[in-house]
């Protein structure tokens, strides 16, 4: 794989959804050829910000196909694999792993009991060593159920297999156990931030772009700060950090992020892009963020609309 590839902004890809809950590949047309437009260099489905762990499997399938149809080899395509066990993380490889993607992403298992690191760094590998395609880390740090501490990462992050690590832990002991991993990998492991509030100081250390689940309205700001920071206007990059946190805490909700997929998804339909706002996780909108949306599309044309 081209590490270049990596090199700017990906979205994990939020997933349009009809009002019966089923994947709207009308949509989803729609929403690739926008991102394309934003400067988004790869997507990642079926994550978080993608609603991959609840979706039908059914459904997950189509959303791939239709992902790999809609994209026609123009991006790089990683979709997520993550359950509670390396069985059933390799049942998962052989649903998808032919279906066109690039990339196999492993987050830390949903549920677990008392495991130990050599028992994660066991089932990280069975799967990594079952997969035909490259495999993608996805590194939640302190927020997931099961923890991956900054050491056993670092021992998954060693198997070359492994091309892609995305960081979402903001954390420095996770991001220098990173940048290790990369330094002993000479070129051939990537390191994409997934903090949408605060990617300015990973991609000044040595991160190669970033990944956000707001990239589907967010990648022009992403693609902007990348080019910036790789331009050494690191300064720059701050300040158009800072006027997107407050881009995304008008669309989330207020700081306290209330209505995040939903105000993400609201976004995308008074854009023209998303059919509905239906998520199947617990976020609704509120009158007040609403208002907060309207704002940001009278605001923000430049960035939303390139």
């Amino acid at each position: 794989m081209n590490m270049k590839v990596f090199e700017g902004a990906w979205s994990a890809m939020t997933t349009p959804l009809t009002l019966d809950g089923h994947v709207d590949e009308d949509a989803l047309e729609k929403l690739i050829e926008h991102q394309i437009r934003l400067g988004i260099k790869g997507l990642f489905i079926g994550g978080t910000a993608g609603e991959g762990p609840f979706l039908p499997d059914a459904d997950r399938l189509r959303l791939l196909r239709a992902t790999v149809r809609f994209v026609n080899k123009r991006m790089p395509i990683a979709m997520q694999i993550t359950d509670n066990s390396a069985e059933r993380m390799i049942e998962n490889l052989g649903r998808y792993q032919d279906e066109g993607i690039d990339i196999a992403v492993i987050a830390p298992p949903f549920f677990q009991l008392d495991p130990t690191d050599d028992f994660l760094f066991n089932l990280y590998g069975k799967v990594i060593e079952a997969s035909k395609v490259s495999i993608g880390i996805y590194n939640l740090g302190p927020f997931a159920k099961t923890i991956v501490s900054p050491e056993l990462l670092g021992r998954i992050l060693d198997i070359p297999k492994g091309v892609l690590v995305q960081d979402c832990s903001s954390r420095d002991d996770y991001k220098a156990a990173i940048l290790a991993a990369k330094a002993r990998r000479n070129g051939t492991l990537a390191a994409l931030c997934g903090d949408e509030f605060a990617c300015v100081p990973y991609l000044r250390d040595g991160y190669d772009g970033v990944l956000f689940g707001g990239g589907c309205f967010n990648g022009a700001y992403a693609t902007e700060m990348h080019r910036l920071v790789r331009d050494g206007k690191v300064e720059e990059a701050q300040k158009l950090q800072e006027h997107l946190n407050s881009v995304l805490y008008k669309v989330f909700g207020g700081e306290n992020i209330a209505c995040w997929l939903a105000g993400q998804k609201e976004l995308m339909v008074r854009l023209g892009v998303f059919n509905t706002a239906r998520c199947l996780i617990n976020y609704s909108l509120t009158e007040e963020c609403s208002k907060m949306i309207d704002e940001v599309l009278r605001d923000e044309k430049e960035w939303l609309f390139r």
